[in-house]
């Protein structure tokens, strides 16, 4: 597995420290784990995002907003 440095604040990795010594592990797992969830949290805008139809709709979607268009109210959407 390939390696990478991360530059963290000394008072994160202070807390990091404290953190990983109560539990036991080290603070790659930490990291490891804190990452797995970043992704996780990630996915369905990427998923989104690698769609280019709906980039394109949430491009005009923004550039309604930005114009003041007026939207749709919860009883005119379609179910």
């Amino acid at each position: 597995m390939a390696t990478a440095t991360v530059r963290i604040p000394a008072e994160k990795r202070d807390i990091l420290r404290i953190i990983a010594g109560i539990e036991r592990t080290e603070m790659k797992e930490i990291l490891s784990d804190l990452i797995d969830e970043y992704i996780e949290r990630h996915k369905e805008t990427l998923d989104l995002l690698s769609k280019p139809e709906w980039v394109d709709i949430i491009a005009r979607g923004k550039d309604e907003v930005e114009q003041g268009v007026a939207g749709k109210g919860l009883d005119e959407l379609a179910d």
